[in-house]
Parts: structure tokens; C-alpha cells; sequence
């Protein structure tokens, strides 16, 4: 079978995040079961316009917005006939269902934007995107054989904009990051964590104000902050936290590498996720993986991937002072802390990726092939 897919993104684009990494996984697999796949994308500094990697052959036409554009002449010019087609909705679709005749369609969407455009879209354009979903929500919502999506939460969400239920087919994530087999040292190392680009809809102001409450109660207590520090959005957040009453608790470290993520979900106690809307808290269940459960706002995504008082806590949503007193609920019980690692680690142990291809293909098989 030949797919053709549709993504804005490649995994080495360098606004790549979690979907990508989930889409690449998959990818990987499709070819290792003999499968053939081109990946349809945009462009990025140093990129070429083609590209194989991993068996995938890449073509790469475009910015982040022309990209759509391009991919219509890019997929008539393909010598190969797909056998299917992914186009995978990152915020914008790319319509691939109004010219992919007679070839079996699905759509992948790890998550709808809607709240999230007045976060990360300036005005007017947070405006007209907010108002322009729901349009093309709708006109998509039946020209495709099937959705595929990674929580209930977004499967709500298509709901409300005329797609079917039955074909709406959520499949699990998996997680890059190898779970602990088990569970040595248990005691509190006093270091709360916040993991993730310094962005608006991340809402990492929260995560201070919640550390600042929780401080003003136990002063051993340490925030280390890690995560990509570029832009206007991310000098705010330093700001605050150079001038917060517990600076001198406050560690912001920039970008990490995979290794030092692996070290800093590994040493937190808890992670803190403050996420307006996420397809699925992926962070929430590396942190999981390390036996480090997380305090979420109970937002899209995070109530999916934080199973309140048994993998974490959630939240009110924009409650800080909620989570400031979470933070210190975690701490005034230890045995429940404890309670709390050892079953975020078990339940992190069936996000594999091997688990998400099957679940998917499996979909694909029972609604398409």
C-alpha cells in the first residue's frame, strides 16, 4: 500500500513537538510491515525539497501557511497512485479530501485549536482563525473515511462540529521516553518541575504564581523551569520570575536535551502542566514514565492524561491558587506522594509505540481496507 501523507511538519522541523514525534513513530512502522510512504511538508531553514528519512520520502514545499497551497500541485505531480491518504490537521487541515478522488481518506487530529488561537495568534487573526474553524470543521466533516485522533476530548470536540461518532476512532499516544522499571528512592527532593516552550498557551505564568503559594507555606521548596526561551512571551516569564518573592527558588534552564529531560522528570517530585488545551498531555505521561506524578489544570488532553488522585491531580483550569494548595496537599502526605509515583509509573507503561501503530492500523483495517 502507498500513503501519501500530509503534515506541516516533519520530526526534524524545529517547531516539531510531541505529534510529530507520534506521526514519525507510526510512519516507521507502516514501512517496516512493507508499506510505502511519502510525507508531503513545508520547508524550514536548512531544509531540501527532498529528502528520505527513515524510509520516508519527504517532499518539502513551502512555508507554514503555503504549504497548504503547494501540497495541491505537489500530490498531482506524484508518479506513484496513493493507495490512502492522512492528512494530518495541526491547526489548519489541508483539504486533501477535495482532491484526493477516489482514494480512501482519513483525518488525523491530534487536537482542535479553538481557545488556543487568542493565546498564540495575534489580533486579528486570533479573531478570524476562532471564527473559521467551525466553518471548515463542518464543511470537512463528511468527506473523510475516517478520524483518527488520540483522546476523548478531541473526539468531544469533532463532535460538536457534525462529525459522526462512528467515525471517530481514538487510538493511544506513545512516549519516547523508557519507563523506570521500578522505584528506589521514594523521599521528596523538594524540586517541582515545569516542562515545556515558554508559550501562551503553555501558561507557564501559572506555574510560578502556583510555586509562589505553595512556597509561602514550605520553603524548601525549588522550581526549575526548562523549555525553548525564545521570543517576547518568554522574556515576561523571566521577568516575573527574576523579580517573583522566591527568585532565588526559581531556576529557569532553557532548552534541555533529551537526556537532561529524562533527568529533570526523573528528580521532580511533580511536574506542573498549565496547558490551556492539549490533544493529549504528553508531558504528563513522560513525567509518569519516571514515577513522577503531575498537577494539571483540568483542560482537554490533561483529564485524559491525568487520572485524577491516581496519576496526579487536576485542577480548576486558571486556578493557580488551586494548584499552589495541590502542591502542598503532595507535600503534607508522603505515603500518598508515594501511592501516587508508583501508580503513575504503571500507568505510563502501556503508552509504547507499538501499542499506538497497532491501535491505528487496527482502525485502518476495520474501516477502510
Amino acid at each position: 500500500m502507498h500513503i501519501v501523507w500530509f503534515s506541516w511538519k516533519d520530526n526534524n522541523h524545529p517547531l516539531a513537538g510531541g505529534a510529530e514525534v507520534v506521526s514519525s513513530e507510526i510512519r516507521k512502522r507502516l514501512l517496516k510491515d512493507g508499506h510505502t510512504v511519502t510525507l508531503i511538508t513545508a520547508r524550514y531553514n536548512g531544509s531540501t525539497e527532498t529528502d528520505t528519512v527513515d524510509g520516508v520520502n519527504i517532499i518539502r514545499r513551502g512555508g507554514r501557511f503555503s504549504v497548504y497551497w503547494s501540497a495541491r500541485s505537489v500530490y498531482k505531480s506524484l508518479d506513484e497512485t496513493a493507495d490512502l491518504v492522512v492528512d494530518e490537521m495541526n491547526t489548519i487541515p489541508f483539504f486533501a479530501a477535495t482532491y484526493t478522488k477516489n482514494v480512501p481518506k482519513i483525518l488525523l487530529t491530534y487536537q482542535l485549536a479553538r481557545s488556543v488561537w487568542f493565546y498564540q495568534m495575534i489580533f486579528p487573526f486570533s479573531i478570524l482563525g476562532y471564527l473559521l474553524e467551525p466553518i471548515y470543521l463542518r464543511f470537512l466533516s463528511n468527506k473523510y473515511n475516517l478520524i483518527l485522533t488520540e483522546s476523548e476530548s478531541t473526539k468531544k470536540d469533532l463532535q460538536k462540529y457534525g462529525f459522526k461518532d462512528s467515525t471517530i476512532k481514538v487510538f493511544p499516544i506513545g512516549i519516547e521516553i523508557q519507563p523506570k522499571q521500578s522505584l528506589k528512592n521514594m523521599n521528596f527532593s523538594n524540586e517541582i518541575l515545569f516542562l515545556g516552550a515558554l508559550r501562551p498557551m503553555k501558561r507557564p505564568l501559572d506555574a510560578i504564581k502556583a510555586f509562589e503559594i505553595a512556597r509561602d507555606t514550605n520553603n524548601k521548596l525549588r522550581l526549575i523551569i526548562a523549555g525553548s526561551t525564545d521570543g517576547k512571551y518568554a522574556k515576561k516569564v523571566i521577568k516575573l520570575a527574576e523579580s517573583s518573592r522566591h527568585s532565588e527558588a526559581i531556576n529557569i534552564k532553557g532548552r534541555v536535551s533529551k537526556s537532561e529531560k529524562i533527568i529533570l522528570l526523573g528528580r521532580a517530585d511533580v511536574i506542573l502542566v498549565t496547558s490551556i488545551k492539549e490533544g493529549w498531555g504528553l508531558i504528563a505521561t513522560e513525567a509518569n514514565s519516571q514515577g513522577t506524578p503531575a498537577i494539571a489544570y483540568d483542560t482537554d488532553g490533561l483529564r485524559d492524561s491525568v487520572v485524577h488522585n491516581q496519576t496526579g491531580l487536576l485542577v480548576k483550569s486558571g486556578d493557580f491558587q488551586a494548584m499552589g494548595q495541590a502542591i502542598n496537599k503532595v507535600y503534607s502526605n508522603e505515603k500518598n506522594f508515594q501511592r501516587l509515583s508508583i501508580n503513575s509509573l504503571k500507568s505510563s507503561k502501556q503508552y509504547t509505540f507499538d501499542n499506538s501503530y497497532n491501535q491505528f492500523l487496527d482502525h485502518i483495517k476495520k474501516h477502510i481496507i
